[in-house]
């Protein structure tokens, strides 16, 4: 089955937009009750004490919404192969009811692999903005695509 996207088409410097996302409230305390029950992701009382004030969304919630928006803007059409991981995530501003964040993806290097001449290995970054286009997550990671040229070996 042939792919959108190969190893080859990912660029070092390139930037692209993967797409947006409001946060509700009721999806940020759901999120939250599931995965990272901390008072100030569940409880408004106890976060309107806490030191951010109010609700505010896990981390880990903003990280799977980056996750999701990488699979619909490129990695379910690409010859993605997996991932070893994840370094480097970072949170530097709450994020709260209603905000909306703009997800970007930044190529910060590429190479074949040494081992294995049919895989590509790309590092990205990926980076949250809020409404006021202040950063409020980024994260870095590599990927590792087939090679459109060496595919079908």
């Amino acid at each position: 089955m042939p792919y959108k996207y190969y190893w080859e088409d990912f660029k070092v410097g390139e930037r692209s937009v993967l797409g947006s996302k409001t946060f509700g409230e009721d999806e940020i305390i759901g999120f939250a009750k599931q995965f990272d029950p901390q008072v100030f992701h569940i409880d408004k009382e106890k976060a309107a004490e806490s030191f951010f004030g109010g609700i505010i969304a896990s981390g880990w919630h903003t990280c799977s919404v980056a996750m999701r928006l990488m699979c619909d803007a490129y990695l379910n059409e690409s010859a993605s192969i997996g991932s070893p991981g994840v370094d480097n995530i970072r949170w530097y501003k709450p994020v709260r009811p209603n905000d909306t964040l703009r997800f970007e993806r930044i190529i910060l290097e590429s190479r074949a692999s040494s081992s294995k001449p049919h895989i590509g290995i790309v590092k990205s970054r990926w980076e949250a903005f809020n409404q006021q286009d202040e950063l409020v997550m980024s994260m870095e990671g590599i990927s590792m695509f087939k090679r459109r040229e060496l595919a079908a070996t």
